[in-house]
């Protein structure tokens, strides 16, 4: 996790936060060290504020999260999430090496030409995820996930959040959220850096089982993570989501993006047409819209696979498990799991059971992100 140093926050919770380009969510655990939510919320954010997973408005980002966490009296102590592309993940084989100084720098070299930006102007860290052992006259290794973020856009998320009287006592890879709320709280690669980026330390991997998780987030765009237990070993963000599809389907009808997600939300790929309620002709081009934008996530879904499956020591994946607003549209899991030929399910965490699915989909990566890593 990339987490501003900090101490301890006073009495109150911790807010997971997550921006997306149509809403925020946010919800809060307390500070007793229990994993439920004592509150959240969700509430639409003005079109132009966030886009492709950055800050496109400053200034209509910092008026949303004054509105929400004023209007539902949540803990001002936020840990917001990033997910877009100017985050990299990579994963490296090295030599196995002891001394924490000289496998830093190893990491940083071999980085170099694995990590597409310049690393002056990134924070860096890695965890050590697996390894092979020593063969006769040969030098142990170690996998090693390496993640880096440029401080420029970590800055640019910092900026509303404070001028919304926030207090960002984290930033947090989505994708790290994401799986510590569908795989249990765990341990996750984690950088720990002062207010100017610098000083880093790293947390130590959990057990590990045979296969590996496809973790995918369908929200505005697609967040998708692989993980063996609780460490990710792959992540990558996809602009294909519900923001793209909803559009099509707004431009078709006159909607606002807003207004044509819930028609997508309400139509679903499960029941046949006729049995849904509302104008035939947008039933019919909400359905369409759903079935050309299921082959665009399939696409990437599959992209995704094969780019994890030309890493080093890659583990098989076994499963897909969905989360996020998409995640809640009926049969998505099951077109999926059609084209794809893996075990698809979707799932929110049982601190969030008495929510309804809409809202618990919505909230499952904010809860993930207030949770201790």
């Amino acid at each position: 996790m990339l987490q501003l140093t900090r101490k301890k926050t006073a009495a109150g919770g911790i807010v997971g936060l997550d921006i997306e380009a149509g809403s925020i969510a946010a919800a809060e655990i307390g500070s007793n060290g229990s994993s439920q939510v004592s509150a959240a919320a969700i509430e639409p954010l003005p079109p132009g504020a966030f886009r492709d997973g950055e800050v496109a408005d400053p200034d209509r980002l910092a008026e949303g999260l004054k509105s929400l966490f004023g209007r539902h009296k949540l803990s001002k102590s936020v840990r917001l999430g990033i997910a877009n592309q100017r985050v990299v993940v990579r994963t490296l084989r090295l030599p196995a090496i002891e001394d924490p100084k000289e496998m830093d720098a190893a990491v940083r070299f071999q980085a170099q030409e694995q990590i597409p930006m310049p690393l002056d102007q990134a924070v860096l860290e890695h965890q050590v995820v697996g390894g092979v052992p020593a063969q006769e006259g040969a030098t142990p290794t170690v996998d090693v996930v390496v993640v880096a973020a440029r401080r420029d856009m970590i800055a640019s998320f910092l900026e509303p959040i404070r001028k919304a009287g926030l207090d960002p006592v984290g930033i947090d890879l989505s994708a790290f959220g994401m799986i510590r709320a569908l795989a249990g709280v765990g341990t996750q690669a984690t950088a720990v850096v002062d207010s100017d980026g610098d000083e880093m330390e790293t947390s130590e991997p959990a057990a590990r089982p045979e296969q590996a998780v496809l973790y995918c987030n369908v929200g505005d765009v697609m967040n998708l993570a692989v993980a063996r237990g609780r460490p990710c070993l792959f992540t990558r963000v996809s602009h294909e989501g519900l923001e793209g599809i909803a559009a099509r389907l707004g431009g078709e009808r006159g909607l606002s993006a807003e207004h044509a997600t819930q028609w997508l939300s309400h139509v679903g790929l499960e029941s046949p047409l006729e049995e849904i309620e509302g104008d035939p002709e947008i039933v019919a081009d909400a359905r369409r819209a759903l079935e050309q934008g299921v082959t665009g996530l399939v696409d990437e879904l599959r992209l995704s696979l094969d780019y994890y499956a030309a890493q080093e020591s890659v583990v098989p994946v076994g499963r897909v498990v969905l989360c996020g607003p998409g995640s809640a549209i009926a049969g998505l899991a099951g077109r999926m799991e059609e084209a794809i030929g893996l075990p698809v399910v979707a799932s929110h965490p049982a601190a969030l059971a008495e929510y309804g699915e809409d809202v618990a989909a919505r909230l499952t990566l904010p809860y993930g992100l207030a949770l201790e890593s």
